[in-house]
């Protein structure tokens, strides 16, 4: 007689058997494209309690499992003032995964929620940089946060909608405060839908934001409240309706910008117009036309 597998057993098969296409198949794929991982790393994966990085979690683990190019993980949570039903859920949801966390904790949600404008912006900001310095603390070179194919297209649409700039969110980004220290993606080709579909399978309840924000958003009825990336997913939801394509047509064009046609770009935080790259080409060719 065959074994009955444990919760947590069976939570990893179906990543790899049940979701191999939705989300083992383009993790892998989004690791390999962007070589977001290499021998020798030490990764710390940053573990808020929601659905996005405990996925991200686990299938750390399953590649550090298969892989044949060893790195090590940590899994690092920073508790930035849960309340403590909250910290009970991550906690549990952790041990039952099989998921070995290290917590720390900040007084983040202290701070942002005395913030009318932009708390948002400033609590991730605040929560990545707690996240390098303890992750360096720790001998990590790397973080990796669960932003999913999803966020790419929404950040998008942000920035062109409200920030006036045509800007998308990078696979894998060094930074600039901490020397050495790398950001990466590794849910950036995974669906968000996937994700969903996996943690309804396991009849799992993760953390949402678990600030005040979220809350007014969900208890607006709407799902939107004050959120704009909430607007930005509705509005995606919605285009897909009469394009089902839209999101595939988006990821690619992130992928294929061409700035021969734009009027101005940036590049390596320096500002270039059209001019520039228009009278250049009219030098090298003569003038003639291409």
């Amino acid at each position: 007689m065959a074994r009955e597998l444990t919760f947590q057993e069976t939570a990893e098969r179906s990543l790899i058997k049940t979701y191999r296409k939705t989300l083992w198949n383009p993790f892998i794929a989004a690791v390999q494209r962007y070589e977001l991982v290499s021998a020798g790393d030490h990764i710390a994966v940053c573990v808020s309690g929601g659905k996005d990085s405990m996925v991200l979690a686990k299938l750390m683990q399953e590649l550090l499992r298969h892989t044949d190019r060893p790195f090590a993980l940590t899994f690092l949570v920073m508790d930035p003032g849960y309340n403590s039903a909250n910290r009970r859920l991550l906690e549990e949801n952790a041990a039952a995964l099989g998921i070995p966390v290290t917590i720390f904790e900040s007084d983040i949600f202290d701070v942002t929620v005395q913030v009318d404008k932009n708390p948002c912006y400033l609590c991730a900001r605040m929560r990545r940089g707690c996240l390098y310095a303890k992750a360096r603390e720790l001998g990590c070179n790397k973080i990796a946060l669960g932003h999913h194919y999803s966020d790419v297209l929404e950040t998008t649409l942000l920035g062109l909608f409200y920030g006036s700039q045509l800007q998308a969110m990078p696979p894998k980004l060094r930074s600039k405060n901490f020397p050495g220290m790398e950001l990466i993606r590794p849910l950036y080709c995974v669906h968000e839908d996937a994700i969903i579909a996996w943690k309804n399978y396991n009849q799992l309840r993760f953390l949402q934001c678990a600030c005040r924000f979220t809350e007014a958003r969900d208890a607006s009825g709407d799902g939107i409240g004050e959120s704009k990336r909430q607007e930005m997913k509705v509005l995606l939801r919605t285009l897909k309706k009469t394009n089902p394509n839209i999101e595939k047509s988006m990821f690619r064009a992130i992928h294929g910008v061409q700035l021969d046609t734009f009027p101005g770009y940036k590049s390596h935080g320096q500002a270039h117009m059209f001019t520039e790259v228009y009278n250049a080409f009219a030098a090298d060719s003569g003038g003639g036309e291409a």
